[in-house]
């Protein structure tokens, strides 16, 4: 069995702000779906004592958009015990249906009270996906939102130690809770920047690669932004189907499909035993392919790479958890001819993404391959499950912290890795960047990290 760890696998908490607050705002909030399309009615959960409303105030570079919520009344519910887990069950305070023509987006609901001086009280979010998708947009967001919920400790616990209650790590999150948004950190940044730059999105969550896969036909190119950590089985498989069929996908973010989880009660909770796997019902039953640790983990025997051409195991971090904390934060160039760089006039050896200090690309968690180097190239070696076609675009240094992997069996002391770009072929494109933090550059407008956007955006999206 596997031993606990101090730091737990993956913690993070100086740099993904997820943690409950030490005093809860006046308002909580949950809604009782994470998703919704035009029409459809969202039933807020609320704890307040007394009357309250708000607005939805839809958040990107597009044209604003807010609507106003009626007013209505709730009351205060305590924190059941096992509400991390199972959900808060607190009843729908407020039914709103959205406008036939509310535009697909991420969107915030800032609610007031009739307190004070009318300042917000709570926040939650959700997603509206398109009314008729893929009909005036090519390309398609999801957004990581089991990662949100992975690292919510709403309630006391999430699936991190770091900050549940007496340091334990949460084994079931409930998306019935109120959850704390990484939409800020790096997704914001990228919407931001493409719809300011005239690019069409269409939004969707996580979940909706699994529960309605149907979304999918029509896209040229779906993206996953950020911090995209956890997904099922079923996330994936209908990817992977999209990809066979000439779908094309860019990942832009890191520690990408990392940890696999199990979706429960419809949707509405994640299942992750992690390091833990031997306590997972699917390890007692045989079922090993189902064990909800590492995708990479040699009993999965799946490994991130072989669809997203890189993996966690081959990464690490770069001016995170201690481990090259003085890094540069830029990529090292490879292959300038590849048409991920064309108009970029980098050359070989040139490094790029970190042109201003405050928004350095290569940061945080880094996803990478076994490589083998010659006249200082490097190539994939596959035996990581990384497409034989997968070509290597540009690397940076990443390690793992040790407290976060000793406890895999089959960890090699010591290995340094990297943050990789590059692409492969399967029917459709796959791109990746191998960092977590590659829409910093977007939002400082780094010139190479732009261009390289706009090319896969050209490219794969229309």
């Amino acid at each position: 069995m596997p031993r606990p760890t101090r730091r737990t696998a993956l913690a993070a908490p100086f740099a993904v702000a997820a943690a409950q607050p030490a005093t809860r705002p006046p308002l909580e909030a949950y809604t009782d779906q994470l998703s919704y399309a035009p029409g459809d009615t969202v039933r807020f959960h609320v704890s307040f004592a007394g009357g309250f409303g708000g607005r939805l105030v839809r958040v990107g570079g597009g044209d604003a958009v807010t609507l106003d919520l009626p007013g209505a009344q709730a009351e205060a519910h305590p924190v059941l015990k096992d509400a991390s887990a199972r959900g808060c069950r607190w009843p729908a305070a407020l039914a709103y249906t959205l406008p036939a023509g509310t535009p697909t987006g991420y969107y915030r609901t800032e609610f007031r009270t009739g307190r004070g001086d009318g300042a917000a009280a709570g926040e939650c979010f959700f997603v509206v996906r398109p009314r008729r998708p893929a009909a005036d947009a090519k390309v398609l967001i999801q957004l990581s939102t089991n990662t949100y919920n992975a690292y919510t400790n709403w309630g006391g616990y999430s699936l991190y130690a770091y900050h549940g209650r007496d340091k334990v790590q949460g084994r079931r999150v409930s998306f019935d809770r109120p959850l704390s948004s990484q939409f800020r950190q790096w997704e914001e940044h990228f919407v931001r920047w493409a719809e300011t730059a005239g690019y069409r999105l269409d939004y969707c969550v996580n979940s909706d690669l699994e529960f309605r896969p149907e979304i999918l036909a029509g896209y040229k190119l779906v993206l996953s932004v950020g911090h995209d950590e956890y997904w099922s089985a079923p996330m994936r498989d209908n990817l992977e189907r999209y990809i066979g069929a000439g779908g094309n996908v860019a990942f832009f973010s890191g520690n990408t499909c990392c940890w696999q989880v199990r979706s429960e009660d419809g949707g509405r909770a994640l299942a992750c035993w992690k390091q833990n796997f031997g306590d997972d019902p699917a390890y007692m039953a045989g079922d090993h392919a189902k064990l909800t640790s590492l995708w990479s983990h040699h009993l999965v025997k799946r490994p991130e790479n072989s669809l997203t051409g890189v993996g966690f195991l081959w990464g690490g971090y770069h001016r995170s958890h201690g481990q090259f904390m003085d890094g540069s934060g830029a990529y090292t160039t490879h292959r300038p001819e590849h048409w991920l760089l064309a108009g970029t006039g980098l050359k070989r050896g040139d490094p790029f993404g970190a042109k201003l200090p405050a928004y350095k690309v290569v940061g945080y968690e880094c996803d990478g391959c076994e490589l083998s180097w010659t006249n200082g190239l490097p190539t994939p070696t596959g035996r990581d499950g990384t497409p034989a076609n997968f070509e290597v675009v540009a690397t940076a240094p990443a390690r793992w912290h040790p407290d976060d992997c000793e406890w895999y069996e089959r960890w090699e002391k010591g290995r340094t890795g990297n943050a990789v770009i590059g692409s492969y072929t399967r029917g459709g494109t796959v791109v990746t960047v191998g960092s977590t933090d590659w829409a910093h550059g977007l939002r400082g407008n780094d010139p190479a990290i732009t261009r390289i956007t706009r090319n896969v955006l050209d490219r794969l999206g229309s």
